[in-house]
């Protein structure tokens, strides 16, 4: 937001994509993560590599890689953006048999990369959620958030660890 006014909307209601020219290109930098959370016997058979659908982390990294890319064209009014480097990262952790997804994104460029980064791990989350559902079907996909964002005007944000 600008102000107290929505940057996508015109003063006469009207929707718009925000006219970034004036702005400055600076390098920046956006972390997303979220979880994908599995039962025991699932989360073993990902980790044996012996899901029906083959191998799902590998899979999902690069759904997440070539969604991230396609932002522009996936979600109304974002900019299309030239990445310098766009990555998502797949850990299981066993001690809640989850899977923790992080995707980060970076360019140069007058606008930032949040969004490219929030698509990247959902759709890598999305599809570890095809790639189970075979075998298990209330898996939850959840604590999808902003880590890290910087550079522009508004700085550096942090997620608070606490």
């Amino acid at each position: 937001m600008s102000g107290d006014r929505l940057t996508h909307v015109t003063g006469d209601g009207d929707v718009t994509m925000v006219d970034v020219g004036h702005k400055d290109k600076t390098e920046r930098r956006a972390v997303v993560r979220t979880r994908v959370k599995l039962n025991g016997e699932t989360f073993a058979l990902l980790e044996g590599q012996a899901l029906p659908k083959g191998d799902v982390l590998t899979t999902a990294k690069i759904a997440g890689i070539q969604a991230g890319k396609q932002t522009g064209t996936l979600i109304p009014l974002c900019h299309p953006l030239f990445l310098s480097y766009l990555d998502v990262r797949l850990t299981p952790i066993a001690a809640d048999q989850s899977i923790e997804i992080e995707a980060e994104a970076r360019t140069t460029a007058e606008t930032g990369v949040e969004m490219e980064a929030l698509v990247a791990a959902q759709i890598a989350a999305m599809t570890v959620y095809d790639m189970c559902k075979a075998v298990q079907r209330d898996i939850t996909i959840t604590d999808c958030r902003l880590v890290h964002k910087s550079g522009g005007r508004s700085g550096t944000y942090e997620e608070n660890p606490g």
